[in-house]
Parts: C-alpha cells; sequence; structure tokens
C-alpha cells in the first residue's frame, strides 16, 4: 500500500478536491495552503484517515506540523501503521 497515495485519495474524498490531487506531491502545503481544509475539515479527514487506515489517531497527534504538508500527513499514518 503507497500511503501517500491513499492519504491523497482520503483527502480528495473528504474535501472534495477532484482531480486538483493529482499534481499533490509529498511537499504540498495542506492547512493554510487549501482553503477547503479548515478546522471542521479536519475532524472530517482525520476520521475519514482512520477508516480507510483502521487506526486510532490520538488529539495529541493532532497539530498544525502534521497537517503542515501531505508529505508530514503521510509520515504521521506510517508512524501509526508501523506500529
Amino acid at each position: 500500500m503507497d500511503i501517500l497515495i491513499e492519504t491523497k485519495h482520503v483527502l480528495r474524498d473528504s474535501l472534495k478536491l477532484g482531480d486538483r490531487v493529482h499534481g499533490f506531491d509529498s511537499g504540498t502545503p495542506l492547512f493554510g495552503s487549501l482553503p477547503e481544509l479548515d478546522s471542521m475539515a479536519v475532524v472530517t479527514v482525520i476520521t475519514a484517515l482512520e477508516e480507510r487506515f483502521d487506526i486510532v489517531i490520538d488529539d495529541e497527534e493532532i497539530s498544525a506540523a502534521t497537517f503542515e504538508s501531505l508529505g508530514s500527513l503521510s509520515a504521521m499514518i506510517a508512524r501509526k501503521l508501523s506500529g
């Protein structure tokens, strides 16, 4: 499973970004750069990530740094999956 691609798909579906995600890579900035990703949408994205990857994301794991880029978000998920 490619975590970066799966995370991109979750963002696409959760935020209704459509084809815009095709140009996203690990350096793509998220929070503060995507108007669709506001504080309320973060909850939606977190829930979708938990469902997609069968993980639990604790409140203390959610920060601006986590949502800084697609790469930082994917890295957090990779850490969760590796135990």
